[in-house]
């Protein structure tokens, strides 16, 4: 048994104890410090920051220093994101990032913008696995912290190195791979290959977290199934569905639970990022929270526009006196 504090850890991140097997992946604009405290508290078994560029870290960017702040209740699974391609930048802004005190440093090599892959960073490593050798030893060598890295499977169909690419990290010194089961061609489009992610698995002696198409509880119970990974990270499907940590589908959850959770979120939301701000990065969580619930079009436009946090508030209390009074 592994799920909970107070049993044995489902594994380790070199000396850092995991206790669970769910994990909330690292999304832009998603996962902040707000949305991990209610994964969380679900059942989240780590909580990774949202990913910062090497070179913002060392020009001091505040509003990148922002997306790592972490509380306390996240430790000791805090793992800092961080992309670049330039092995002396990556290793400083790491050291900056290991001042800030996480248990882990990650580095991305998963993300297929072209505002990142166009600088040689993100999923564009993985054309090139002895940088990401090099950059995984001068890591390992100057940080004490554990350093793992994120991966998809390749560049595009003719590239899956997917394979290559975990020995290097291995032999490298990383201490934990996740593997994304597209390339970065294919970006969120066709099947994640689940096959493949079992593959690295089987390659490496680290800890193998898979990620890709986990939308549902029997999603979850596939995965493991079908890859033997010691954890899955979950993205979009976790969007607007925090209780998937607690093996509950969106469908099980009343909508008097989700309006509850509604409110829960946009008060810590308003609270981190303040009113005005607040309120408009919570209506993408909304969309997700209402997602597959029958509402009037014109109340959710509403929704979606209104600029007063207690207009917003009133309409979701519409709603769900409107859905009590069907029932």
């Amino acid at each position: 048994m592994c799920m909970a504090e107070t049993a044995s850890p489902c594994f380790h991140v070199r000396d850092v104890p995991v206790y669970g097997r769910l994990v909330l992946a690292p999304m832009a604009g998603f996962s902040d410090k707000p949305y991990r405290l209610i994964c969380r508290e679900y059942g989240s078994a780590m909580s990774y920051t949202e990913f910062v560029g090497a070179g913002a870290i060392l020009n001091a960017n505040y509003e990148v220093f922002k997306r790592l702040e972490y509380d306390p209740a996240e430790r000791p699974q805090v793992s800092m994101q961080l992309f670049g391609q330039d092995v002396d930048q990556m290793v400083r802004a790491a050291q900056r990032l290991e001042a800030l005190g996480p248990d882990i440093i990650d580095v991305n090599m998963g993300c297929s913008v072209h505002d990142v892959t166009g600088r040689g960073a993100g999923a564009a490593l993985l054309r090139d696995p002895a940088q990401i050798g090099r950059i995984f030893s001068a890591l390992v060598a100057a940080l004490r912290v554990p350093v793992t890295g994120k991966i998809r499977l390749g560049w595009d169909a003719t590239a899956r190195n997917y394979r290559e690419v975990a020995r290097v990290l291995e032999d490298s010194g990383a201490a934990l791979i996740a593997v994304h089961g597209r390339t970065k061609d294919q970006n969120y489009s066709h099947r994640a290959d689940w096959d493949a992610i079992a593959e690295v698995k089987q390659a490496v002696r680290v800890p193998v977290i898979g990620n890709g198409d986990v939308r549902t509880v029997g999603d979850i119970e596939r995965m493991f199934a079908r890859t033997g990974v010691d954890a899955i990270m979950i993205g979009r499907g976790a969007i607007g569905n925090p209780w998937l940590f607690q093996s509950k589908d969106l469908y099980q959850v009343p909508f008097a639970d989700k309006a509850q959770m509604v409110r829960r979120h946009l008060a810590a939301m308003l609270e981190y990022y303040g009113e005005k701000l607040g309120l408009v990065l919570f209506r993408k969580h909304m969309a997700r929270y209402v997602h597959g619930i029958r509402m009037d079009r014109e109340l959710y436009i509403r929704l979606m526009r209104t600029t007063e946090v207690d207009a917003f508030i009133a309409l979701v209390a519409e709603h769900e006196q409107r859905l009590a009074a069907a029932a």
